[in-house]
């Protein structure tokens, strides 16, 4: 969506504010390309994930015959869930590297919108339909 002329001016004037109390960090800023951004996150999940399978692992390892079963199980469960959460987390990024985001929201604004009664059964709109009948007079 394109900006009005107004709002145009006014991100023109902050750019030109911006330069003017730090040009190190304006010129940082403008050369950053976002996807960079979401490529370190992806390769931090990737390194969280591996991490997390060698808790995991090392839990299993250590659960041997003789040993307790607290520790082993405490290490493996906080591994999976490490590995759980690098998952996550490198998911969203790569749908927001990918673009994922916007054409998921695209594909719901072109959907029809599905009102309530239409999922209902037969006899439901069979009942108000009577209903609206005696409202109108008809029986």
């Amino acid at each position: 969506m394109p900006l009005s002329e107004h709002e145009q001016r006014m991100l023109d004037q902050i750019e030109r504010a911006l330069y003017a109390e730090d040009p190190k960090f304006a010129n940082t800023v403008r050369q950053t390309n976002p996807g960079v951004h979401y490529k370190r996150w992806i390769i931090k999940a990737v390194i969280g994930f591996v991490l997390g399978m060698g808790l995991l692992l090392l839990g299993l390892l250590l659960g041997g015959p003789d040993a307790s079963l607290a520790l082993p199980v405490t290490i493996s469960v906080l591994g999976f869930i490490f590995m759980l959460a690098s998952f996550l987390m490198g998911a969203n990024a790569w749908r927001k590297a990918t673009g994922g985001a916007e054409a998921m929201l695209a594909e719901a604004e072109n959907e029809p919108k599905k009102r309530k009664g239409d999922k209902r059964p037969g006899m439901m709109n069979r009942f108000e339909e009577r209903w609206r009948r005696r409202q109108q007079g008809e029986e």
